[in-house]
């Protein structure tokens, strides 16, 4: 049975379950309970503190889990990505009070506070600086305010919370990170997993492209076919009425209003868009 480790709470969460559900996994999607059996699939669901999940999979308890890649990094242990998710996106950045700092390296000699301690001290090497790492568990916007820290290095989505606590975000992001699905380093291949894998890659897929359909008269249907391409080829059929024919391809879901418009002005018509609820590519 595959063993997966799932967040319990937080940002990364409902997306996952989400993910899951549209995967086909529906035993994954709104659990209560710590473990979850789903014996349809041979599956068993273990939902953990994110921040554990890292720890979990390396250890070779669980076989694979979903996680952020700034969890992953603070951590320490290693794991291979899998497959990179695309949500729950967040930036690792300083911050301090507005005129205090102009650039990352006025921090040196500071105390910085954060709940991510492995991944400033990583990244402070990385730059050469030498400061005073300062953890705390949770929210750390505050820490200026008290007196425990002169900045603060978080993880965030927007900075909204860094600027309502007085704060100014100096210099580039540390790290961007996302959704990931991990599994412990140099594990050996595993069929289970790769049908995971698979799986998710579809409903990714399946996000990203709509299905559309559009009828077009076959002497302009090589200039159509360019714009729409597919995956693989478009799919061309003729129609009832001689000298037209029925085009289907998958096209990006952020590009389907102008490409309906090119379409139309080629002489394109009956143009319909179809969600897509899952793929194999």
């Amino acid at each position: 049975m595959l063993r997966v480790a799932l967040p319990n709470k937080g940002q990364l969460s409902e997306p996952a379950r989400e993910m899951l559900r549209e995967a086909g996994y529906p035993a994954a999607h709104g659990a209560r309970e710590l473990v979850v059996q789903d014996p349809d699939n041979d599956v068993e669901f273990f939902f953990l503190r994110p921040r554990d999940i890292a720890t979990y999979v390396a250890s070779g308890q669980l076989d694979i889990g979903i996680t952020g890649l700034d969890l992953v990094l603070d951590s320490g242990v290693e794991t291979d990505t899998l497959l990179e998710l695309g949500f729950a996106p967040s930036t690792f950045r300083f911050a301090a009070p507005a005129g205090s700092a102009t650039s990352i390296e006025d921090l040196a000699g500071k105390r910085i506070a954060t709940s991510y301690p492995g991944l400033l001290a990583t990244r402070l090497g990385e730059l050469g600086i030498t400061a005073t790492v300062v953890k705390l568990d949770g929210a750390v916007e505050n820490a200026v305010r008290l007196g425990v820290a002169e900045a603060v290095a978080d993880v965030v989505a927007t900075g909204t919370t860094l600027k309502q606590a007085g704060l100014s975000v100096i210099g580039e992001p540390l790290l961007v990170s996302q959704a990931l699905l991990v599994r412990r380093a140099g594990a050996a291949p595993d069929v289970a997993v790769d049908t995971f894998v698979r799986r998710l890659q579809g409903v990714i897929v399946a996000r990203s492209y709509v299905l559309v359909d559009y009828d077009i008269r076959a002497e302009l249907v090589e200039r159509a076919c360019e714009l729409t391409p597919g995956i693989e080829s478009p799919t061309v059929s003729p129609l009832h009425d001689q000298g037209w024919v029925a085009v289907r391809a998958m096209v990006p879901k952020r590009e389907v209003h102008r490409i309906m418009d090119e379409l139309y002005d080629m002489g394109a018509r009956g143009i319909l868009v179809t969600d897509i609820l899952a793929c194999r590519l």
